[in-house]
């Protein structure tokens, strides 16, 4: 199983944006001396008190110059905020700063209303999912100088590195997405941090709904990750007191109060407690939406979620209060599932 790592660059305790991307930094090139196949970096808005990871293609440059051989990506660009043109502009750029280990992670999302409207983004759109798949298929034309001669961007082109062009991949969080890409051809990572609940049936879609890409940055057969929240520590009873606070946060969402993360002791005061540990088996039904555990648990968790939805790369997620706590469940994860450096 390979593993990789999405982060979101969560501002510290009394910290700013540029502890937060320096934290990001640190464990992109620790990720890279781990093993770790990739690197992505998130997009949120308004929320910059507590996550300053608003510009993938910003931060993503950064890294790029702070690694040499990790797979570097966005999880996700949130296309309906931008024009496709431009996006295939951003990632090209990257390809020419990181050549040949660029992941373009299309994405869609609606943040608050305040948010959407700064962004000039109308909420709304007659047929959203056509929408979507079009502008995709725009990014993908325009990374691969793909369209017909006769069509209006056929001279356009945009900055690139003489080595391979940046991979599509379309992400989402629900069977639409899913058929999506299989319709199109493309890889597709599910975030079952979010919808845990569509995993199976979203795989299930996406294979249903594939087609050999006609697009020049297709696949021929299905490829798929899933993206897991999950945290590790020495013991199980270690790694399920780590995971509260990702417990309190979901539940401070359920109640309106989006981006903030309580500490340690603030988390399990708000639960009434410590989680209890992840079990080493997981029902044929349950998909938690945050997974914990010791090494060797872990693993095996993740071997359990992978084989279910039939893809061999799972992709860490985590929302802990400590970044050294971040660094240190990464590398013993590592350590677990038997990574080395590549």
């Amino acid at each position: 199983m390979d593993l990789s790592v999405v982060d979101l660059s969560p501002v510290p305790d009394d910290g700013t944006a540029s502890d937060a991307y320096a934290n990001t930094v640190e464990a992109a090139q620790q990720a890279e001396r781990l093993g770790y196949s990739r690197f992505w970096v998130a997009e949120h808005h308004g929320m910059a008190d507590s996550i300053a990871g608003t510009t993938p293609e910003v931060l993503l440059g950064h890294l790029a110059a702070g690694t040499d051989s990790i797979r570097l990506g966005s999880g996700a660009v949130l296309l309906n905020h931008y024009s496709p043109f431009k996006v295939a502009e951003q990632f090209g750029a990257l390809d020419a700063l990181a050549p040949g280990r660029i992941d373009a992670g299309l994405g869609r999302a609606n943040g608050s209303p305040a948010a959407d409207h700064a962004l000039g983004t109308g909420r709304h759109v007659q047929n959203p999912d056509e929408d979507h798949a079009e502008k995709i298929e725009a990014v993908v034309n325009h990374l691969y100088g793909d369209y017909p001669d006769d069509h209006p961007y056929s001279d356009l082109t945009i900055p690139r590195s003489d080595r391979e062009t940046p991979v599509p991949w379309v992400l989402g969080s629900s069977p639409s997405s899913a058929a999506i890409a299989g319709e199109l051809g493309l890889p597709y990572c599910f975030a079952a941090f979010i919808r845990p609940q569509f995993a199976t049936r979203s795989f299930e879609e996406y294979r249903e709904h594939f087609q050999s890409s006609r697009l020049a940055g297709g696949v021929d057969e299905p490829r798929g990750m899933i993206a897991v929240n999950a945290v590790c520590a020495e013991t199980d009873e270690e790694a399920a007191r780590l995971r509260a606070v990702a417990e309190a946060s979901y539940e401070r969402m359920r109640r309106g109060i989006v981006g903030t993360r309580p500490s340690i002791e603030e988390a399990i005061d708000e639960l009434g407690g410590v989680p209890e540990p992840t079990p080493a088996t997981l029902g044929s039904d349950e998909w938690p939406r945050a997974v914990s555990g010791s090494p060797e648990t872990l693993a095996g968790l993740l071997g359990q979620l992978t084989e279910r939805v039939d893809v061999d790369e799972a992709m860490i997620q985590h929302i802990v209060a400590d970044h050294d706590d971040a660094l240190r469940s990464h590398e013993l994860l590592a350590n677990g599932v038997g990574l080395g450096p590549r």
